[in-house]
């Protein structure tokens, strides 16, 4: 599925619309270059899981909690070396919480996906625009 937005609201809707077809479990893989609207995305899906908390780029802090529905962990990959160093932050304990676990930066550990995962693609096409590309291994709808 392909979504273009035109506004970093319209970028943060697409991730809200995503987030209420999520059930505990879900790991959701973003991918695309800095400053391409991913912690956007990630503040819609914390609004569509009805959390209440503000949702900051966890670069410096690798993972942000945020309560709601379901249990939010926003990961950011940018500054580990691998999936090693995931592993080693308690990766498999966070998937065993029940939340959704969304992780920015994916591209620097593919080896912590299994392939069940939504993959999130977000390219910056302008100054506000972005084109969206959802792929998961079942059909999400939104």
């Amino acid at each position: 599925m392909e979504i273009i937005t035109h506004s970093v609201e319209e970028t943060e809707l697409a991730g809200e619309n995503l987030a209420k077809h999520l059930s505990p479990g879900t790991v959701v893989a973003l991918y695309g270059d800095l400053g391409a609207g991913k912690t956007a995305f990630v503040r819609g899906m914390a609004r569509g899981l009805g959390s209440p908390d503000r949702v900051t780029s966890p670069t410096f802090t690798i993972v942000n909690e945020y309560n709601g529905n379901i249990p939010i962990f926003h990961f950011d990959m940018y500054r580990l070396g691998g999936a090693d160093e995931l592993f080693g932050i308690g990766w498999e304990d966070y998937i065993a919480r029940g939340g959704v676990c969304v992780v920015e930066w994916s591209e620097n550990v593919p080896d912590a996906f299994d392939g069940s995962e939504i993959k999130v693609d977000i390219e910056k096409l302008s100054d506000t625009g972005r084109k969206i590309t959802v792929a998961a291994a079942e059909q999400v709808l939104f």
